[in-house]
Order: structure tokens, then C-alpha cells, then sequence
């Protein structure tokens, strides 16, 4: 069973990885923290790194090469990633949504816990600075993504499950995404045993 995971900053995408990960006993991949690191590395927020991706799609091709390397080589596995759906078509895509200004005010309280982990942008210093920069980020992704693969990573259409995660607490989300892989793989997996 193979879980890609995508969906709007602040959607809980990391939140319902991990549940997803314990209860079905699944290595977790997570394509954002490696985006965080190679920007880190050059010295750039997230964000500015997503934006030279606009132009040099050298770091996209790495993440993207690595997703479609354990597509091929293994199994049993929850990804989140933009384009984890496009790169492991055989998984089972979830697609989490949130309004911009729940998802802003989400990422602000995370970025309260651990600012550095998240290298989101230099000067975040309200809700307001994170719906900008949560903007951007869904521009640049646009954009990089289109160019580069023809796809648009937040059309719902291309998900098995879509979930609007703005007004529902972080166990319903968890909750009802874990009801729905029981119901359509789970299921489908003991068909056909």
C-alpha cells in the first residue's frame, strides 16, 4: 500500500502522514523537508528557493527522480509531496485543502514551536506575512510545475480523496482520511487476497 499525500500549506498534510504511518505501519517520506534542506544548503528561506526553481529545475529533478525511485523499488509507504501522485500513479492520492487564512494561521502557530525547522522566510512576523508567503509558495509550485511536468498539483481532480480541512479539528482530519483508506484500499487489498 502506497499513500501519496498533497494539498495546500497548512492543510495538516505532516499531521496525517504521521497517524497514517502508525497506524498502518508505513515508512514515512516527507518531499518538503528535503526542499528545505537543499534550500538551506544554498543559503536561501523555502521560499526563495522555490523561487529559483522557477528558472533551474535542478532541485525539482533530484526530489522528483527520488520519488519516482521508491515508486519503483518499494512498497508500503506514505509520501507527502506536490507531485508524489504524478511521479507513484499506482497510490492512493489524498488531497488536503484548507482556506488561505486557516491554513496561515496554522503554519504561525508552528512556526511559535520552531521557526528554524520550517525555514519558511526571513521576515515572518504576523498571520498576514505567512498568507503572503503561503501565496508565493502556491505561485512558484504553479508555475514550476506546469513548466516543468504539465500538471497542476492543486487540481482536486487529480486525488482519489479530497478533504477541505478548514473547519475540521486535527483528530477529525486524521480520523476521516484514515476511514477512507480503510474503506477504499484496506478493503480493495483484502478483495483481492
Amino acid at each position: 500500500m502506497i499513500i501519496s499525500i498533497s494539498g495546500k500549506p497548512g492543510s495538516g498534510k505532516s499531521s496525517v502522514a504521521k497517524a497514517i504511518a502508525k497506524e498502518f505501519g508505513l515508512e514515512r517520506y516527507y518531499m518538503g523537508r528535503l526542499w528545505r534542506e537543499k534550500a538551506r544548503e544554498k543559503g536561501l528561506t523555502l521560499v526563495e528557493g522555490l523561487i529559483e526553481g522557477e528558472t533551474d529545475s535542478v532541485t525539482d529533478k533530484e526530489i522528483d527522480d527520488y520519488q519516482i525511485k521508491l515508486g519503483q523499488t518499494k512498497d508500503d509507504f506514505v509520501i507527502e509531496g506536490r507531485t508524489s501522485f504524478h511521479f507513484i500513479p499506482q497510490s492512493y492520492k489524498i488531497y488536503l485543502d484548507v482556506e488561505p487564512e486557516e491554513g496561515a494561521k496554522r503554519i504561525w502557530g508552528d512556526l511559535q514551536k520552531n521557526a528554524d525547522k520550517r525555514n519558511e522566510a526571513q521576515q515572518l512576523n504576523s498571520v498576514d506575512d505567512v498568507i503572503k508567503s503561503v501565496a508565493r509558495r502556491i505561485k512558484s509550485s504553479q508555475i514550476r510545475y506546469r513548466k516543468y511536468y504539465n500538471i497542476d498539483v492543486f487540481d482536486p481532480k487529480n486525488y482519489d480523496f479530497y478533504l477541505d480541512t478548514t473547519k475540521i479539528d486535527k483528530p477529525g482530519v486524521i480520523k476521516k482520511v484514515i476511514e477512507q483508506i480503510k474503506k477504499d484500499v484496506v478493503t480493495r487489498i483484502k478483495e483481492r487476497n
